[in-house]
């Protein structure tokens, strides 16, 4: 089992940035997909972003390409999610996620961290 902690959210204006972190512990975290959601007030909870164990490979939401960054430092097993161009449509409580499979495929994440609140005030 894999534990995950999101950091970094908090309150932005529209066109700013921030950059989210989710650590993670466990076995073998460095072989895991990760992904990062997000649930907005009334809404199920949506893809954003995931990345490959490598690193080599990266899927992002529509509404997200070209605003958003995702990486990962497996050396201090921490994904990052940068933030740039943030709108008001992007608040919702962002999650990390985990799997052993690859991110080509939508389903099978296993491990999921609380959560971390991104508000963007327009």
């Amino acid at each position: 089992q894999v534990q995950l902690v999101e950091s970094g959210g908090g309150l932005v204006q529209a066109g700013g940035s921030l950059r989210l972190s989710c650590a993670a512990s466990g076995r073998t975290t460095r072989s895991y997909s990760m992904g990062w959601f997000r649930q907005a007030p009334g809404k199920e909870r949506a893809f954003v972003s995931a990345i490959s164990w490598s690193g080599g490979g990266t899927t992002y939401a529509d509404s997200v390409k070209g605003r958003f960054t995702i990486s990962r430092d497996n050396a201090k097993n921490t994904v990052y999610l940068q933030m740039n161009s943030l709108k008001p449509e992007d608040t919702a409580v962002y999650y990390c996620a985990a799997k052993s499979g690859s991110i080509a495929v939508m389903t099978g994440w296993g491990s999921w961290g609380p959560g971390t609140q991104v508000t963007v005030s327009s």
